[in-house]
C-alpha cells in the first residue's frame, strides 16, 4: 500500500504525491524569497519550507496543485514538518486530481445528509423549521462538502456537515437532560450557525477565504441569508421567533473579540456557543494526540492558547 504523509516516521525519507493545500511567498532573513507550504493528503496536513524560491518556483507551486515530493519527515519545535529535497509538478499521466488528496469526514455524505434532515424535521416551530429547511435546500451541496474551517478544526471535505451533526447529537443529549432548553430553537441554531462558511470559504480543495469571507465573515453572511429567507417566507422580521433565531446565530462565537456582535443572551444561545467550542476543541486535541506517541506531548496548538497536550501511555495501549 502506498504510504501517506503521516505513515512516515520522524527521520524517514518521504517520496509521494501530495496536494499543495496552502502556499505563501515570504522573505527570509537573508533577503531571499521562500515558500511556506502546507502539503495535504488523506492522512492530514504537514508544513514545509521551500527555500530560495525562484519566480518559476513561486508560479508553479501554488495552492491547489498536485506535486511529487521527496524529502524527510522531521519535527521542528515539536511540530511535524517536511524537509524538502525535491519538488515537481505532477505530470499528466500521474495522479494529479486534487480531490484524491483531501481528507474526508468520518461519515459518508449520504448518511450525514439523512441524519441532518432527521434533526431538521424535529424542529417543531414552523418559522424556524421553514427557514432552516429553505436554507438547507439552497446550500446543501456546499454544506455537505465544505470544511468547517481553513485549518483549525474539521478542515476536511464534509467537515462542516460533520461538525454540525456532532453539535446536534450533543444538543439532543443536553436538551434531554435539561427539559427547559427549547430543543427546536437549539436544533435550528445548530444547523444554521456555521452555514455561512459555504460563502466564507472557497471549498474543500486548497481552502481559502473568499472576498466576502475576509471582509464580512460567516456570521454576517448567514444572518443576511436568514433575513432573505424570512422575506421569501413572509415571516415578520420583528416577531420574537425571527429575532430569537437570528440571535442564536450572531451570538454563537460568544465574545465580541471572536466575531459575535452580541454575547449569548438566551439559554439556548449559550448552550450552542458552549457546544460549538467543545466540539471544535475536542476535534483539534484528538487529531493532534492521534499523531503523537504515547508518553509524549503534541505540538503547540495555537488555537488552544498554545497548549501542548499529553498522550497518556495507557491510552496508546487501549488503542
Amino acid at each position: 500500500m502506498t504510504k501517506k504523509l503521516y505513515d512516515y516516521d520522524v527521520g524517514e525519507n518521504v517520496s509521494l504525491f501530495v496536494l499543495i493545500k496552502t502556499s505563501e511567498t515570504r522573505i527570509a532573513k537573508n533577503g531571499n524569497k521562500f515558500i511556506a507550504i502546507n502539503f495535504s493528503d488523506k492522512s492530514g496536513v504537514i508544513s514545509a519550507k521551500f527555500w530560495d524560491a525562484s519566480a518559476k518556483d513561486i508560479e508553479q507551486f501554488k495552492a491547489g496543485n498536485v506535486v511529487y515530493l521527496k524529502g524527510k519527515r522531521e519535527n521542528y519545535q515539536n511540530n511535524p514538518q517536511i524537509k524538502i529535497a525535491h519538488l515537481r509538478l505532477a505530470k499528466e499521466d500521474e495522479p494529479k486530481d486534487p480531490r484524491l488528496y483531501v481528507p474526508d469526514a468520518p461519515e459518508e455524505t449520504r448518511k450525514m445528509k439523512e441524519k441532518l434532515e432527521g434533526y431538521l424535521e424535529k424542529i417543531e416551530n414552523k418559522t424556524w423549521h421553514d427557514v432552516v429547511k429553505l436554507l438547507f435546500q439552497e446550500n446543501s451541496e456546499q454544506f455537505l462538502s465544505f470544511p468547517a474551517a481553513k485549518s483549525n478544526h474539521h478542515a476536511y471535505s464534509g467537515g462542516l456537515a460533520y461538525h454540525t451533526l456532532s453539535i446536534l447529537r450533543m444538543a439532543e443529549a443536553v436538551s434531554g437532560e435539561y427539559p427547559e432548553v427549547n430543543k427546536s430553537l437549539l436544533y435550528a441554531g445548530a444547523i444554521l450557525h456555521d452555514m455561512g462558511k459555504t460563502l466564507e470559504l472557497s471549498g474543500p480543495v486548497a481552502t481559502t477565504y473568499t472576498l466576502e469571507g475576509n471582509l464580512l465573515g460567516h456570521i454576517v453572511l448567514i444572518d443576511e441569508q436568514i433575513v432573505l429567507a424570512m422575506k421569501k417566507l413572509d415571516v415578520d422580521l420583528d416577531s420574537e421567533d425571527a429575532v430569537l433565531l437570528r440571535h442564536m446565530i450572531v451570538s454563537h462565537h460568544g465574545l465580541l473579540e471572536y466575531g459575535s456582535p452580541v454575547k449569548p443572551l438566551l439559554l439556548e444561545a449559550d448552550v450552542l456557543h458552549q457546544l460549538d467550542n467543545l466540539d471544535a476543541s475536542i476535534q483539534m486535541i484528538r487529531n493532534s494526540v492521534s499523531r503523537t506517541e504515547g508518553g509524549a506531548f503534541t505540538e503547540r496548538l495555537f488555537a488552544m492558547d498554545g497548549r501542548m497536550f499529553y498522550h497518556p501511555k495507557f491510552k496508546e495501549k487501549n488503542d
